[in-house]
């Protein structure tokens, strides 16, 4: 069995001027702790506006510190949100790929497709085709982390021609990927496609906010 730890970087109100900053410190802090105690993996998500919730909007930025500071603990994007709106495809390939190369073989790739109208909205997604945006871009981005070069693509969320998408990841073929999903649906859904599982209890949920 192993064991990590996932981060959302909650944090309530009040704050003062240094909250965000102690929050990320002590955090920090924590995993450092754990790559050294022998803890498995190290998780951050991506929210987007979430108040108290969540204030890891940038968790490629906050991972590739810890990657910096730490020798053996996994390191993961759980989730990324991969809908072009959010992060274009080969953004977040780039993205996955050198966070693999800073941490010395050491990304877990998550994708997901965001639940609530609050982010959205906020990024003009429609939420009935959250689901189909996610999963298309999914696969265009394990393409652009192996293919030299990737031969571009037309597709319902975005369109992009041929190029080399750099830097690859030291992985290969790629990082490990997970897909964030809810429910049996979803739940058959990734295993069809051969990914692992990162499972929240209960049915799939109404978009909240």
């Amino acid at each position: 069995m192993k064991f990590g730890m996932l981060y959302e970087l909650q944090l309530p109100k009040p704050w003062d001027q240094e909250s965000e900053l102690r929050l990320i410190n002590e955090a920090t802090e924590q995993i450092i702790l754990a790559d050294q105690i022998g803890i498995d993996h190290a998780w951050a998500v991506e929210h987007h506006f979430l108040e108290e919730y969540s204030h890891c909007s940038a968790s490629d930025v906050f991972l590739a510190s810890l990657a910096a500071q730490t020798q053996r603990i996994r390191i993961g994007l759980g989730i990324r949100q991969v809908i072009p709106n959010y992060n274009h495809p080969s953004r977040t390939a780039e993205t996955v790929a050198m966070l693999d190369l800073i941490s010395g073989g050491r990304a877990e790739f998550g994708i997901g497709e965001g639940a609530t109208r609050l982010e959205l909205h906020g990024y003009d997604i429609n939420a009935r085709r959250k689901r189909e945006l996610s999963l298309e871009a999914a696969e265009q981005i394990a393409n652009m982390m192996v293919m030299q070069p990737y031969p571009g693509y037309e597709g319902e969320g975005f369109s992009m021609p041929c190029r080399n998408v750099v830097p690859k990841p030291l992985q290969k073929p790629h990082p490990p990927i997970w897909v964030g999903a809810r429910g049996p649906k979803a739940t058959k859904k990734v295993a069809e496609m051969g990914h692992h599982l990162m499972a929240t209890l209960g049915p799939d949920p109404a978009p909240l906010y």
